[in-house]
């Protein structure tokens, strides 16, 4: 197999920089660290731009920790293998519940590294790492005094409100305790950030349009198949915007 393409995803630069300098000394077989991330959001970002054959994570990062990193990986449309580097021993049956290739503990061996890395090969060469067929997601919807399973199909936007966040369908509109950050890193694959307040799905992008908002002056929003509401597009989010619309 040619070299691995690896993801390194620890909040600490010098965590990082120390897996480099043993991956460097890794022969059989090589691997290449093609990213590097800091944080969840960070690495789904790369994950949405690159190819990797595994990504090295560890576990304790501020706001989404790698657990739930994990488990938005495996449901990338073709996720890389993960392996574990963490300074804790705790959660390893938790990260093989996960699927996990291997589960490293700092200060991480050369033998260790390179023994996780043969496991990754031949994972790959077998076929192994593709993701098996899903049953369809859901949102779990507490509304009006009821429990409702909402598939993620449906949803066109979530939107920050105060403390909630608004679920648009093309339908109606349901209200969502948790946090936006949070639904960007699970639900990646299928949603985009427009704004520092808004997700949309990315196959329900219609259109980009120049708009005039009374409080950001004129800039650019997105029309959403299924609905008339335009939603405003940040300068910082615009290229991405494009991106999906010519994709």
């Amino acid at each position: 197999m040619n070299t691995l393409k690896l993801l390194l995803v620890d909040d600490e630069a010098l965590a990082r920089a120390r897996l480099r300098t043993l991956l460097a000394d890794c022969a059989a077989p090589t691997a290449v660290v093609t990213a590097e991330a800091a944080d969840a959001v960070q690495a789904m970002h790369a994950l949405q731009h690159q190819s990797f054959d595994a990504v090295l994570l560890d576990i304790h990062m501020p706001g989404t920790d790698g657990m739930a990193l994990a488990q938005a990986i495996a449901a990338l449309p073709r996720p890389p293998a993960v392996v574990f580097v963490t300074a804790h021993s705790t959660h390893a049956v938790q990260a093989f519940e996960l699927a996990a290739v291997d589960y490293l503990t700092k200060p991480v061996r050369l033998e260790r590294l390179q023994q996780a890395l043969q496991k990754v090969e031949r994972l790959a060469q077998a076929g192994l790492a593709q993701q098996p067929e899903k049953a369809e997601e859901t949102l779990i919807i507490q509304d009006r005094g009821r429990t409702e399973r909402l598939p993620l199909s449906e949803v066109l936007y979530f939107k920050a409100e105060l403390k909630y966040i608004t679920v648009r369908t093309a339908r109606r509109s349901y209200i969502l305790d948790g946090s936006l950050n949070e639904l960007e890193v699970r639900h990646a694959g299928q949603f985009m950030r427009i704004h520092r307040n808004a997700l949309i799905a990315r196959r329900a992008v219609r259109a980009l349009e120049k708009h005039f908002d009374p409080e950001e002056g004129e800039g650019w929003a997105v029309r959403l198949n299924g609905i008339d509401e335009l939603l405003a597009v940040s300068r910082r989010q615009l290229g991405a915007v494009r991106e999906a619309i010519v994709a």
